[in-house]
């Protein structure tokens, strides 16, 4: 089980696990339980220039669509093929199985991010 204290996350409901520098992002499960039943998920190829805050993909459910923001700038450097095979992973493992992509990352790329006290905050609020 991850250790959500260690997480940081963005007012998007994007997660993010930082490992040297390389930032690890997918939605948290508040952001999949509200969506419902991931059905489709659209992620962008490995090379790809983020600006924190871009679109950077979409997720579908039985209730609607929903862009996926990216919470850091970098370069995508993996996607999660495996839930673009089964979206259904989004839901059942948000913080685990279902990371979406992996971004190279400069220093200070979390600064402006929530911990888990302050997204419980907004999401509890």
């Amino acid at each position: 089980m991850t250790d959500l204290t260690n997480l940081k996350y963005s007012e998007e409901h994007e997660w993010v696990a930082l490992e040297g520098s390389v930032a690890t992002v997918g939605i948290t499960d508040y952001a999949a339980d509200a969506l419902g039943d991931i059905v489709f998920v659209e992620l962008p190829a490995v090379g790809t220039e983020l600006s924190s805050g871009d679109v950077f993909g979409e997720a579908e459910s039985t209730k609607s669509v929903s862009e996926l923001y990216a919470p850091v700038a970098g370069t995508v450097v993996e996607v999660n093929q495996a839930i673009v095979d089964d979206p259904s992973l989004v839901n059942s493992s948000p913080f685990e199985d279902a990371w979406m992509i992996k971004v190279e990352v400069a220093d200070g790329a979390l600064d402006g991010l929530l911990d888990r006290d302050g997204y419980t905050a907004i999401t509890e609020g």
